[in-house]
């Protein structure tokens, strides 16, 4: 059965890791490193009946249309400490995580090879193979996309830098987003975080920040990928069809194994929002003056059926969201694929 959203009464924030600030300092210290600014949507906070909705605008991160960045320069820096020997970066992804692998490889010198889904957009491959790597397209998912890069990376010279997984790799992504948490804690008070899962690194880095602020994190699925709601409603991860969905980053079968034990300690629940939705949503961040992609959209989408809907009654009364409620909106992405965005703008 689809859900529209869920609860997660499993919740034990107490069991929550707190965020690594040893990545903060490391960011902190790359040029050109600035904080991505924090917009504030006041009419739309109006409209819901809130105290402020802000958005973390994630479009341009150390020079990327998107935050994973932040994983990649870290989880890349973490591993040629432990083996200066690596000459060859392997990752796998629906399209921004390859990206910034391969910036971060041309960056130190390093060759790059990035295996994506058949169905990845032409755009994406292409803004990959600009970075200077070899991009391989596999016939089958990202799951499978995944399982030809964890072989890639196990050959001499080679190291995979996963967002994915049990790899010391996919744990470090998850402590590298907590600069990005660190630069809101800054910028100002949230009481609830709405975040875009795909495998969940991001989500669990929300979490554990949320569960050491006194802050509530949602996560935010596309219908078509809801892997971490079906997961939470089975106490367990739980693998689920993918038939496809215009948010790409999040269209994932199944939650990371290094990110599972923060989002069922620390996560407060899901919503789940449908491509027309976030069309929507992209739409009504253009009209702000935020050009944003399906994916980093998908927040403002769950936001709006979180106060709206009826089947997510149970999830806004949990977290308590009324007229003081200051939400925070993560946006991960620019328009990473123009022509999908142009369709979005336009539907």
């Amino acid at each position: 059965m689809l859900l529209r959203s869920f609860v997660n009464h499993s919740k034990r924030p107490g069991a929550v890791p707190a965020p690594s600030q040893e990545a903060v300092a490391f960011h902190a210290s790359l040029p050109g490193y600035s904080p991505t600014p924090l917009r504030p949507l006041p009419a739309l906070a109006a409209e819901l009946g809130l105290g402020a909705v802000m958005v973390k605008d994630e479009s341009d991160r150390l020079g990327l249309p998107a935050f994973k960045v932040l994983g990649a320069s870290w989880a890349v820096e973490c591993a040629l400490r432990e083996r200066p020997d690596v000459h060859t970066l392997v990752a796998a992804s629906a399209g921004n995580h390859g990206r910034a692998v391969a910036r971060v490889a041309a960056q130190r010198d390093l060759r790059c090879r990035v295996f994506l889904p058949a169905r990845s957009s032409a755009a994406r491959r292409q803004a990959i193979a600009a970075e200077g790597a070899e991009v391989v397209v596999v016939d089958g998912s990202y799951e499978d996309a995944v399982a030809q890069a964890e072989l890639a990376g196990a050959g001499p010279g080679a190291v995979e830098i996963a967002d994915t997984g049990r790899s010391e790799s996919a744990r470090r992504v998850i402590d590298s987003y907590a600069t990005l948490f660190a630069e809101v804690a800054a910028q100002g008070r949230c009481d609830a975080i709405l975040v875009p899962v795909g495998v969940g690194s991001l989500a669990a880095a929300a979490a554990r920040f949320a569960a050491h602020a006194g802050a509530s994190a949602v996560g935010a699925e596309p219908i078509a990928a809801a892997s971490l709601t079906a997961s939470l409603a089975a106490g367990r991860p739980t693998r689920v069809p993918t038939p496809g969905t215009v948010m790409a980053g999040l269209d994932c079968a199944e939650v990371s194994p290094a990110a599972w034990p923060t989002l069922r300690d620390g996560l407060h629940g899901t919503v789940t929002v449908s491509d027309a939705e976030a069309r929507g949503a992209v739409r009504e961040l253009a009209a702000a003056g935020l050009a944003i992609g399906e994916s980093g959209a998908a927040p403002l989408a769950a936001l709006r059926a979180l106060v709206e809907d009826a089947k997510c009654a149970a999830l806004r009364e949990s977290i308590g969201l009324g007229s003081d409620s200051r939400v925070l909106l993560i946006a991960t992405e620019g328009p990473t694929d123009p022509d999908s965005h142009r369709r979005a703008l336009t539907s």
